[in-house]
């Protein structure tokens, strides 16, 4: 059982420290039951979250099934400093009515995938806002500015002369401090968060604990690009509040290779169920689209239900089999005379005015159900169909 349990929370890791120590509260757990607990933060920088978040949900949710206990941590302290990890530039702060309507939505989002009785929701808050200077000070002395340097985000902007604020470099602590109080005894991130999670270890030593919280770097989610990761920025993401038509068809649209990535990272299967099916893919006993298809039910009714997920599957079959356009679209309203690949942009069909170039010069851009090919145009005063591709719609609207 421990085999099992260990290579079922070890799958799909990018890398984990002190494995062992994972291995010891496993065996703890099984010998008398003792229960051990997992800490995973949560800066509530926007409402809603999409698959790529729900990595490390999903890693969680592993421990879970085998006596982890969540330390669900709210960074509503932390979101009002901000953390450029992975970021070139200093993170917009968030105001208390922003971070309490994150929150709610976080929460709610997450219990879709987290035993809520094996869950314990903490805000860093109750603990860091009464640290006061003289703790933040002490705090400040386990870290010196030439370390601080030593990560790679902040390297590159001092070395380009990007402003870095003082408060950015207290962030890592913060989060360090967290474990501190929490007494963690494993915290999950992901891999750009490195330097963060590594602190919780060092100073749960320097604060005298009597251990050190193993690490677990999960990979970032590729978006459906296969390329890049998921964003809402990139337009190449999943977001779990969609309509379920939108998650079903969105799964369906990723590769044969990027399907397994997915299952891997995504899907309740067991690793051993996963590789059968890769066998009997390869062997051509399953189609590729029949496993892409069960994955794509599988998301869906995670974050809705099986009925909406087969009303979904039912939907695109018909709209993408039969070359019927969808009963039921997102609507826009545009002025006049707008450009063809703003408009797109703007439909949310593109991500970017030149992606909506190369696609129209792709023949993969329809109006109306009729291929274009002229990047120029402008759309006059009426309604139209936009098309990208087989799986993208929308209906606009130009006054």
């Amino acid at each position: 059982m421990i085999k099992e349990a260990l290579e079922e929370i070890s799958r799909g890791t990018a890398e984990i420290i002190d494995i062992e120590a994972i291995e010891k509260l496993l065996i703890k757990y099984y010998e008398d039951g003792t229960t051990y607990t997992v800490k995973a933060g949560f800066d509530p920088t926007a409402p809603d979250l999409h698959l790529g978040h729900t990595v490390l949900l999903q890693k969680l949710a592993i421990f879970q099934k085998f006596g982890g206990r969540v330390q669900f941590l709210i960074g509503d302290f932390t979101a009002m400093i901000g953390d450029p990890t992975g970021k070139s530039a200093t993170r917009k702060v968030l105001t208390k009515d922003d971070i309490i309507k994150n929150i709610t939505s976080y929460t709610k989002q997450a219990f879709k995938i987290l035993d809520e009785n094996k869950t314990t929701i903490v805000y860093n808050n109750d603990w860091l806002e009464k640290l006061g200077a003289g703790g933040m000070l002490q705090l400040a002395s386990n870290l010196t500015v030439a370390r601080m340097l030593e990560r790679d985000d902040f390297s590159k902007r001092y070395a380009s002369n990007t402003p870095i604020a003082v408060s950015e470099f207290i962030y890592p602590l913060l989060q360090g401090y967290d474990s501190v109080h929490l007494e963690s005894d494993i915290e999950i991130g992901g891999t750009d968060q490195k330097f963060n999670l590594l602190m919780g270890r060092q100073l749960q030593k320097a604060y005298g604990l009597k251990k050190q919280q193993a690490v677990m770097m999960m990979p970032i989610l590729e978006g459906l690009d296969g390329v890049q990761k998921m964003s809402k920025s990139l337009g190449n993401y999943i977001g779990v509040t969609e309509e379920p038509k939108n998650i079903y068809g969105k799964v369906l649209s990723i590769s044969d290779d990027l399907m397994w990535r997915y299952y891997e990272l995504l899907s309740e299967k067991s690793l051993s169920d996963i590789e059968q099916l890769k066998k009997d893919v390869s062997t051509r006993t399953v189609h590729p689209k029949i496993a892409k298809e069960n994955l794509a039910l599988e998301i869906t009714t995670r974050f809705h239900n099986e009925e909406l997920a087969k009303l979904a599957k039912e939907e695109f079959n018909s709209v993408f089999k039969g070359k019927n356009i969808p009963t039921d679209m997102a609507e826009f309203e545009m002025q006049d005379g707008i450009w063809i690949c703003q408009a797109l942009v703007d439909a949310k069909l593109e991500p970017s005015t030149s992606q909506a170039r190369r696609d129209i010069k792709q023949n993969a851009v329809s109006i109306d159900q009729k291929k274009i090919n002229d990047e120029k145009l402008n759309l006059e005063a009426g309604e139209y169909i936009l098309q990208v591709g087989k799986k993208r719609f929308a209906k606009v609207k130009v006054k």
